[in-house]
């Protein structure tokens, strides 16, 4: 079975990549179980730049510990997501500072809280109407194989989006991030409401396992 080491902090982002993937990957959160493991600066200035940054620099550490994982896994990689929400009306922002667009306000360190980006958000929008509201959310994935004799480090990137709109407020107790902001195109509720089985059908982190086990399927099923 190929064992994805999936190199976020970020539970719920697990959990989902997991559930979207199923029982054909064996998904491992590598900074819970490496908690010595690097965190790379994700200071690129586009999601697909984070996302290699992060899967080689981290495949490079697992390299240089020598890192095993029994004898069951012919084929171990580590998966790197960057993912954001891209506003039109705001140029494109947050994108690539999704997860610190509040925290660039005060100069603080780390990833804002969630409801901080929402409340960001809203403020920024707060005189936009709905007709110029439009939003996608993008996610880019970076893989590379970290149990070679000679290391893939140069990462296989598969990327996805999906198109919607930013609400006025908050709607929904599911999903992360700005899910409780996001209408998807074609649906009336927000990624918060519509649950996960229909989100993980058509989220932009969809698409882009989508195309992932599209690749997989083309080499052999690795």
């Amino acid at each position: 079975m190929t064992t994805l080491l999936i190199a976020t902090r970020n539970a719920h982002k697990v959990g989902e990549i997991a559930a979207i993937l199923g029982a054909d990957f064996h998904c491992r959160p590598l900074l819970k179980e490496f908690p010595s493991a690097p965190v790379p600066v994700e200071d690129a200035d586009t999601f697909s730049g984070n996302a290699a940054k992060k899967a080689v620099s981290l495949a490079t550490w697992l390299e240089s510990i020598g890192m095993t994982w029994g004898t069951d896994a012919d084929h171990v990689f580590v998966l790197a997501d960057d993912s954001g929400l891209e506003v039109d009306a705001l140029g494109g922002a947050p994108g690539v500072h999704s997860a610190r667009f509040a925290a660039r306000d005060t100069g603080a360190d780390g990833n804002s809280a969630d409801a901080d980006n929402n409340a960001k958000l809203l403020r920024l929008l707060a005189d936009v109407p709905k007709e110029q509201r439009n939003a996608r959310f993008r996610c880019v994935i970076a893989l590379v194989e970290v149990n070679r004799a000679v290391p893939l480090l140069v990462p296989q990137v598969f990327d996805g989006a999906c198109e919607g709109w930013i609400e006025f407020a908050p709607r929904g107790a599911g999903g992360f991030g700005y899910d409780p902001l996001f209408i998807p195109l074609g649906q009336t509720q927000s990624f918060a409401e519509l649950g996960e089985q229909v989100k993980n059908g058509l989220s932009h982190r969809a698409l882009a396992l989508a195309r992932l086990r599209e690749w997989f399927s083309g080499n052999g099923g690795k």
